[in-house]
This record gives C-alpha cells, structure tokens and sequence, in this order.
C-alpha cells in the first residue's frame, strides 16, 4: 500500500481511471435524473442517494470478485458464429430496457398523461423507481467495472477510483435531476440520451464498439445547444417583464 502512495505510476493509474469513471458515470446521472423527476422531491432526493450508494456498493463487490467478472467474458453460446457472454446479454438486456424506458417516458411527455405512471400511492412509486435504479445500476457497474480492470492491474486504485467518482456523480447529481424538472426539453433530450445509450449497450453486447467519445461529443454539443436555447427564453421574459 505506501508503495502505490509513492509510486508515480500508481497514481497517474488513479488519475486516468478516475476521470474515466465519471465519464462512464455519465450514464448513471442521467438516468437518475429523468427516473426521479415524477416523484416528489423528498422522495426524488432520497432515491438519488439511494441509487449512489448502490451504485457504489455493486462497483466494489464486483471489484471484490474479478476473476468471476473475467470469467463473464467468456462465451457460453453461439449464434452463426457470433459468441455471447454473460456480459455480451446483461448488456444487450440492459440496453433494450434503457431504449423501452426512455421512449415510454417520451410517449407519456408527448401525449401529457400521468396515467402511465404505476398506480398506487408514493410508496408504490418510489418502490418502482428504486427497483429500475437497480436494474440500470447493475448493468452501469459491470460495464465500468469491466472497463477498469483493462486499466489497473490494482485493487486499491480501483476501489479509490470508484469512491472518488462516485462522490462527483453525488454531487452533481442534485443540480443535474433540478435542472431537467425545471426545463421540460432538456427533459426531452436527456431521454433522447438514454436511448442512445441503449443503442450503445446493444450494440456493444453484439460486439460492435460504438465509440463513446462520439456519444458523448453529441451529449456536449445538444447540451451547449440547449443552453444558448435557456438563455435565450430567460432574456426574453425579462424583455416582456
């Protein structure tokens, strides 16, 4: 252990593997942020921590068992030549249920209805919300956590990585899901994002790598986009005021 906190490599491993988590944390933000936005807001606040922590809890107990997760790589079946691990299905299962999810939410956008919700009360509700939050966070965790051990050939840094990108996705959390409340579009095109996060996840479970810098350069430019619109509608009611 001091060895790793004296050794250079070491910590440029932390370094790289951190920033790279966040940006695979991405993913876990958004989807938390538009999951939680037909609860009520102390409800909404407490799935958030309770989608992080179990974020967090199923990244470290996946960390804990890497030759299980190196084992899940291997392909079990077969289809005209094309092999399927256990990792290529929970990320193919994973993605349909993004792409089902997200245009579901859409479709209720769209047409203006709150009888697509599930019925019953709040607690119905938040149970339904938590039970998505750890489906995806399952299928979030073992992409990252595969990710990182191509990166980092110790524990440690990537525990350390885990925890401190974690951390980041806590805090930006908040601001991100009132952000998407507050602006019905940018609502919109948060569910537009995980549908192409779904497409990404199926194709990647049929082995073919769409490359995520492009997903995420989109992300960056529909994102500065919306902003300018935000801007925009904000000056305007000034001007009227």
């Amino acid at each position: 252990m001091i060895d790793l906190l004296t050794s250079p490599e070491a910590w440029a491993a932390l370094l790289t593997l951190t920033a790279l988590e966040i940006v695979l944390g991405i993913d876990n933000v958004i989807f938390l942020s538009v999951i939680t936005s037909r609860i009520p807001q102390p409800q909404a606040t407490r799935a958030r921590q309770i989608g992080l922590a179990l974020a967090l809890v199923f990244r470290i107990l996946l960390l804990s068992v890497l030759v299980w997760l190196i084992g899940l790589t291997e392909p079990v079946f077969s289809i005209r030549g094309l092999g399927f691990s256990w990792r290529d299905l929970i990320l193919i299962g994973g993605g349909l249920f993004l792409i089902a999810k997200a245009t579901h939410e859409i479709h209720a956008e769209v047409e203006a209805r709150e009888g697509d919700e599930p019925q019953g009360g709040g607690a119905n509700k938040f149970f339904w919300v938590i039970l998505q939050i750890i489906v995806i966070d399952l299928v979030f965790s073992l992409d990252s956590i595969i990710t990182a051990i191509g990166m980092a050939q110790d524990l440690e840094i990537m525990i350390a990585a885990v925890i401190i990108a974690v951390i980041i996705m806590y805090v930006s959390s908040g601001p991100v899901a009132r952000f998407v409340a507050n602006h019905p579009t940018t609502k919109m095109l948060a569910l537009a994002f995980l549908v192409l996060i779904g497409v990404a996840l199926v194709a990647d479970g049929f082995e073919f790598h769409i490359p995520r810098g492009y997903i995420y350069f989109a992300i960056v430019f529909a994102l500065a986009v919306e902003a300018f619109n935000v801007m925009a509608s904000r000056n305007r009611r000034k001007r009227k005021a």
